[in-house]
């Protein structure tokens, strides 16, 4: 190998510019296959990215500010200038997507995952979609419950099974130990996929989305019981600029009986799990309640009279509503506690359990009146779910949820809100999420230095990006067509033509 020529390329670092003096060799020996094949120096690539102006420790810099700190491309400019590195607004969005090209290939590195499930000896894999917008692509994630890892992210266009076989076998494959079981929700086409990617495999159903499925129509009661109570109600305002009493201490009083009022109104608890309706039912009734025994003891000033009378009447309008909710949430939150087994009961005894439940609401369903039918769907919905709701209590460490997985898809939707202040995460964000989802999760944990991107292999980095260009390129070409369809299908023809 003969010293061809220098090649002097200058890199801005987080220390200031520095200049490499970079010597290219070629061999000279013409019957090799390799003749005059220029070879630059390996130690560059530990330095900068290829045609790239900046190096690896500022892009790291900026990963670690983006994700630890959320901020956004302004903040990180103006803070870049103040180290004194001259770059502009639109190179440190350039520069954030390549910290997530980079530390997400060495995320997903085989050797890395191979040797970290080798110390568990087993996997259980958990499988979710995140589709921000019905009719876009859908970013699938495969995690392991077990270290925590994401396995694999891929950015598709559609559910089909075939799809999702493809990604349990790239993950099976990829893998050296066994697989315990699969988590999911109750999507059809992931029940399908698993049955034929692996079929001996136990495949368990979350059990929050069984319960939120299930109890959907008796929710619904609740909610329109809830909303139907909330019109009974109103008229606090008046009842707030009624009080004229200069004595301070009884408005104050009257202030906080309203204040407790309001504070039962606009709670929503934790749906549907939570019955919100018969929790405003029960604050209310324990307000009037007070008010009650208090008008035993001395007259109540005339503004909590009105409030009395106020709460009396919504009470006793939406009573009839409320009835048929409170007997169905009673098997609900049995239900629950089934599940839950805080006993400790085997697979066989919660198994037990939950028949005795649904055979006790199957038989005694007229309770619920008007709720009749909701009883029925929760049956139904419960043996549609059977086969996959109780491998968490024969499997150990089996999760009884889809959770964690769920989690990590609202750590991604966090963090661009505090990044960019947009309420709902753009349908966008699946473009580039397969390497976003893993970035923003492990280096909210683990600062990551340039030596970390630096072990990334440029082949498959710049193949990666081809990748993800193809999906960007998609979206650009819809956006074009919102923006003027005329010139666009113009274009179209002209082409086929």
């Amino acid at each position: 190998m003969w010293n061809e020529y220098n090649n002097p390329r200058h890199i801005r670092t987080l220390n200031g510019v520095v200049e490499l003096q970079l010597k290219i060799r070629r061999c000279q020996n013409k019957s090799c296959m390799r003749y005059k094949k220029a070879y630059r120096p390996e130690q560059e690539g530990s330095l900068a990215l290829p045609q790239n102006e900046f190096g690896l420790d500022v892009i790291a810099y900026i990963g670690a500010l983006r994700y630890q700190e959320h901020r956004s491309v302004p903040q990180i400019h103006t803070h870049l200038e103040l180290k004194g590195i001259c770059i502009s607004k639109r190179t440190v969005t350039h520069l954030i997507d390549r910290y997530d090209e980079l530390l997400s290939l060495w995320l997903k590195d085989h050797k890395r995952l191979k040797a970290i499930v080798a110390n568990q000896g087993r996997v259980i894999l958990a499988i979710d979609g995140m589709q921000p917008e019905i009719g876009h692509e859908v970013l699938w994630v495969i995690r392991d419950c077990l270290s925590g890892e994401i396995l694999l992210a891929k950015t598709l266009l559609s559910s089909r099974n075939e799809d999702l076989v493809a990604l349990l076998l790239e993950v099976a494959n990829t893998l050296d130990v066994p697989i315990d079981g699969v988590v999911s929700d109750g999507q059809q086409s992931i029940r399908k996929a698993v049955g034929l990617a692996l079929p001996k495999i136990a495949h368990g159903l979350c059990h929050y989305h069984y319960l939120k499925e299930a109890i959907k129509p008796i929710y619904e009661a609740d909610r329109n019981a809830k909303k139907e109570l909330k019109k009974k109600v109103r008229g606090l305002r008046e009842i707030e600029r009624s009080v004229t009493n200069e004595d301070k201490d009884l408005v104050t009083i009257i202030e906080d009986y309203c204040s407790a009022v309001r504070s039962s109104i606009t709670n929503d608890g934790h749906p549907p799990l939570e019955a919100s309706g018969l929790k405003l039912q029960e604050n209310l009734t324990l307000i009037e309640q007070s008010l009650e025994r208090m008008e035993k003891r001395s007259a109540l000033p005339p503004p909590l009279v009105n409030l009395k009378h106020l709460l009396a009447k919504g009470l006793s309008a939406t009573a009839s509503l409320f009835s048929p909710v409170r007997v169905a949430y009673q098997w609900v939150d049995k239900a629950s506690n089934i599940l839950n087994n805080k006993i400790g009961l085997d697979a066989a005894g919660v198994k037990q359990s939950y028949q005795q439940l649904l055979t006790e609401m199957s038989q005694q369903k007229q309770k619920a009146g008007t709720l009749n039918t909701a009883i029925d769907n929760f049956i139904k919905t419960t043996h549609s779910y059977w086969s996959g709701l109780f491998h968490c209590y024969e499997i150990e460490d089996f999760p009884r949820t889809n959770n964690d997985l769920e989690h990590a898809f609202g750590m991604l939707r966090y963090h661009q809100r505090r990044c960019t202040g947009r309420k709902v995460a753009p349908s966008s964000l699946v473009i580039r999420g397969s390497v976003k989802l893993a970035c923003a999760i492990a280096t909210k944990l683990h600062s990551f230095t340039a030596s970390d991107l630096a072990q990334v292999d440029i082949h498959t980095w710049l193949e990666l990006r081809s990748q993800l260009q193809k999906h960007h390129k998609a979206r650009i070409e819809q956006y074009r067509f919102r923006r003027d369809p005329k010139a666009y299908l113009a274009n179209l023809e002209s082409r086929l033509l």
